[in-house]
């Protein structure tokens, strides 16, 4: 990882760096906002953006609004199954 995006998010890097290792950058980008970007719940995290090889000409990246309902959609989906009932139909 670049020295300043480790300068900048300390703690995050090595989590970054090892998904990178273990699966490649194209997992990264893919997978970002639902196995990465939660953990900025206990500390900073970059937005994709920021990533040494998010590519704006062929990567996409989601807007606040998005994540916002992404997330939310994920809470309700845990409290159905922490409660047990079943969704709408």
């Amino acid at each position: 990882m670049p020295d300043t995006l480790t300068d900048e998010y300390p703690e995050a890097t090595p989590f970054i760096a090892e998904s990178v290792e273990e699966h490649g950058e194209e997992w990264v980008l893919e997978n970002y906002y639902s196995e990465l970007y939660p953990l900025s719940q206990v500390m900073a995290m970059p937005e994709k953006e920021e990533l040494p090889f998010f590519d704006p000409d062929t990567d996409e990246t989601m807007s606040k609004n998005e994540q916002i309902e992404m997330y939310e959609a994920w809470a309700e989906y845990r409290e159905k199954l922490r409660t047990g009932t079943k969704p709408n139909k």
